[in-house]
């Protein structure tokens, strides 16, 4: 009954709101629409806010075995689910060995959004979890790209790792703020987070409703216009492996000793599947694998699946787990 209620309290939050609202709206058709530069903006300050106050974390904690092997268990982690998200769609689905290995890159990286829903979620329980967790998160963002470039390469279709695609992938955006941030927190510490806390701390749930609103019309309009591509298989992989990584993330969790909060996020991390590192990356490295797959099944199925149903369930498996 405690997992019901806490499911239901989730439902009703502001953030799962508007993302429920721009999905209705974008699948009503409606002209609702956030302007491009609108919704950059807000994915800049909300990579931002999450580094920066995960390098304050680290500041105040002081750097130690647990946070170095949660960074390596993070690492291993990322690239060992692609190889089972590749399994899972060669088994479920008629998928290409290319568009197969595509898809599975996305299930090894991060969705950070999935990750700040999962944080927000353990405040209202009123569970505490590791700061550095978001250290994590910067390092799982990239490793899954080469497992599904090395299962490509596998079947003959791949293409050479030069120097654009090394660049694509290490620099791409979204990890050089989030790594670039942490470390500015970690360096300026408790005080740096006391001069600038009313821009990154009061306003991020405001700005994250806004931000999952945008999502949620992306989402609507990549299921709306990729209807005959999700096929029962895909859909079955989609609700199917994000429960896989939760699981492999709660055991990386548990073998670090971590706490009940941790654990959970561990969950969420294996379980999440990247719309922003990943994709980028595909477009210049499997430029022939089909973007409507693999965007569609991260965005439009397994982000809302996570948002709805999987954090609560995360949540109750790791209390369950740790005795939290």
């Amino acid at each position: 009954m405690d997992l019901i209620d806490l499911a239901l309290g989730n439902l009703l939050s502001p953030i799962i709101l508007s993302f429920a609202l721009g999905l209705a709206a974008a699948l009503a058709r409606s002209e609702l629409t956030i302007p491009e530069a609108v919704a950059k903006g807000m994915s800049i300050y909300l990579l931002f806010a999450i580094g920066f106050k995960g390098g304050v974390a680290v500041n105040v904690a002081g750097l130690d075995a647990r946070l170095v092997g949660a960074l390596l268990a993070g690492a291993v982690l990322s690239f060992a689910l692609p190889f089972a998200a590749f399994g899972l769609l060669r088994v479920l689905t008629r998928l290409s060995p290319l568009d197969a290995a595509a898809v599975a890159a996305h299930y090894g990286s991060i969705s950070i959004v999935t990750f700040v829903a999962g944080t927000s979620v353990l405040q209202t329980a009123g569970i505490a979890s590791d700061g550095w967790m978001v250290a994590v998160a910067a390092v799982m963002e990239a490793p899954a790209i080469l497992s599904a470039l090395w299962l490509v390469a596998r079947s003959g279709d791949g293409r050479s790792m030069d120097a654009d695609l090394w660049r694509e992938i290490l620099l791409n955006g979204s990890i050089v703020l989030l790594v670039g941030s942490f470390a500015i927190g970690w360096i300026t510490g408790q005080d740096g987070l006391d001069r600038i806390a009313s821009f990154i701390v009061s306003p991020f749930q405001g700005v994250l409703c806004l931000f999952l609103l945008d999502m949620g019309l992306v989402a609507g309009r990549g299921l709306r216009q990729a209807r005959g591509v999700l096929r029962p298989g895909l859909l079955a992989f989609g609700i199917v492996m994000p429960l896989v990584g939760s699981m492999a993330g709660a055991a990386a969790g548990l073998m670090l000793g971590l706490g009940t909060g941790s654990v959970m996020l561990f969950m969420v991390l294996g379980a999440s599947s990247s719309y922003i590192a990943v994709p980028a990356a595909m477009r210049v490295a499997l430029p022939e694998a089909n973007p409507s797959i693999y965007l569609t099944l991260s965005l439009g199925v397994t982000f809302p699946f996570n948002l709805t149903l999987g954090l609560p369930i995360y949540l109750g498996v790791s209390r369950f787990l740790t005795g939290g």
